[in-house]
């Protein structure tokens, strides 16, 4: 791990740049202090959504954690994929029709969990290594599909927030049984961009014995503000707990 940049923000928060070999991610930290460690997922493009991560993480920060995130797989600078970007525009196209979309699905998504996860993995070994960073860890945001990998494989991840706002393939499901840790599921009841029944046939079928799904009407950006909160108390039960 090689930081790249350093700044102090105006409410006490340090962000710092960092690449992971080619991979480019963010680490917030307190000015001074550590906590637990929170992995801030996210749908790619991390230049692109920077503002919304980090918010976030500014506020799980606020609130005695720390956050990190890295970048994914064809996104933001990274190489691009011609096998995602020609399955993305198949399924733009079948969605438009109405058509099925499962083995697109499969073909985008899966490759994308199979890279990212191990990435995730190597990341999360650079990051603990560091004195300001502490364990146990959690996991919040998406891919969906993702945090499903993780939340499975991933020991040292403890709790998870995950947003129901991406396809998954079935392939998953039965992954998704396997999952024990606790998880808070937050879906937008009218995201555009995303197939409703079947987050809530997902939710169904994971495996906790804890499992919350808080369901907020209109669109995939309108997770509203006091859910970051909510998500905050629930890594507060859990990750504090087991520390």
């Amino acid at each position: 791990m090689r930081f790249t940049s350093d700044q102090r923000l105006d409410d006490g928060v340090v962000e710092r740049g960092f690449t992971l070999g080619e991979i480019p991610g963010i680490l917030w930290t307190p000015e001074s202090g550590s906590g637990p460690l929170i992995l801030m997922g996210h749908p790619g493009g991390v230049d692109g959504m920077s503002p919304r991560l980090a918010s976030r993480a500014r506020l799980s920060v606020g609130q005695g954690f720390t956050a990190a995130t890295i970048e994914l797989p064809g996104s933001g600078d990274r190489p691009r994929s011609a096998e995602a970007d020609e399955a993305r525009a198949e399924l733009r196209r079948a969605l438009a029709a109405g058509e099925p979309v499962d083995e697109i699905v499969e073909r985008l998504v899966s490759p994308l969990v199979d890279q990212a996860v191990p990435e995730w993995q190597a990341a999360l070994d650079a990051l603990l290594s560091l004195p300001e960073v502490d364990g146990p860890v959690g996991y919040s945001g998406g891919v969906i599909a993702i945090g499903i990998r993780l939340a499975v494989v991933e020991p040292r991840i403890a709790a998870a927030v995950l947003f129901a706002g991406s396809f998954v393939p079935r392939s998953m499901f039965d992954e998704a049984r396997r999952v024990a840790i606790p998880l808070h599921v937050l879906l937008q009841w009218d995201d555009e961009g995303n197939d409703r029944e079947q987050s809530l046939e997902l939710f169904d079928a994971f495996g906790s014995e804890e499992k919350s799904l808080h369901a907020n009407m209109g669109g995939h950006t309108g997770v509203p503000p006091w859910e970051g909160d909510s998500a905050n108390r629930f890594f507060a039960r859990h990750l504090r707990r087991t520390a």
